[in-house]
């Protein structure tokens, strides 16, 4: 009877002190709340200021192209205007003015190159990962168009020199290029402006908080889709790359 009676006592006791453990809160204080959370992190969101860099450019290119048509007709093409445009140019040529401009354009789109590496680098540390992946390739292709267009100008004016004409073929050739030139660049950098423009006005988190608020309440679609592990079908490098990337923002 002693025996059963010290047992059921030890039983009482032991549900006591789970029912007190279950009862006081691990945490001392209240709760905080993930609306509270969600606004620390909305706080911290920097917004990139790279488009309004996009948008001066594709200003400037537009008006050096519509500038040197202007000039090569009036100067060049149309050889009654002659006396007028050695007033204001000087004793440079037309193709002079226009090839130190372009020279200029691209010495700008490099700047703007480095300018838009060292905000996106700051911005894949931050987190922003899949933003970073979307916009490597477009950020590069401005200021590698233009590249592309000075070593066609870089061959007509050679075979200017070698092959010297009275008539302004070469001249149409590199309106051509300028005119060729500007309808692959403009639209890169309207598709890079409206991206960061839009990333800016979103303001989302980083890429680490959505997959754990999508993982925290999936939906039956993300459900079917879940895919563990490397498949033959995906991609390798992609893997790897947001692992490693993922890794870096972590550390």
């Amino acid at each position: 009877m002693d025996s059963e009676g010290r047992a059921s006592k030890i039983n009482t006791s032991f549900n006591d002190v789970t029912q007190s453990m279950e009862e006081d809160p691990l945490v001392e204080g209240p709760l905080i709340s993930p609306h509270v959370l969600d606004s620390d992190i909305k706080s911290e969101f920097q917004k990139l200021p790279t488009w309004w860099f996009a948008f001066l450019l594709s200003f400037l290119h537009v008006a050096f192209v519509i500038l040197s048509i202007v000039l090569a007709v009036f100067c060049s093409i149309r050889e009654d205007n002659t006396e007028e445009c050695k007033r204001y140019l000087q004793d440079f040529k037309t193709k002079t003015v226009i090839v130190i401009s372009k020279v200029a354009l691209w010495l700008l789109h490099a700047v703007f190159e480095q300018f838009v590496q060292h905000h996106h680098s700051r911005t894949r540390n931050r987190g922003y990962l899949q933003f970073y992946r979307s916009t490597r390739n477009l950020k590069h292709l401005p200021l590698f168009i233009h590249s592309a267009g000075n070593a066609g100008l870089l061959l007509v004016l050679s075979m200017k020199l070698s092959f010297p004409t009275d008539n302004h073929l070469y001249m149409y050739i590199i309106l051509g290029l300028l005119g060729l030139e500007l309808c692959f660049s403009i639209p890169c950098l309207i598709i890079y402006t409206v991206k960061v423009i839009n990333f800016n006005k979103e303001k989302p988190g980083p890429d680490i908080s959505q997959e754990e608020r999508s993982n925290a309440y999936p939906s039956r679609r993300s459900l079917i889709n879940t895919e563990t592990g490397f498949r033959d079908c995906s991609s390798l490098e992609e893997v790897v790359e947001k692992q490693a990337d993922l890794i870096e923002y972590l550390k």
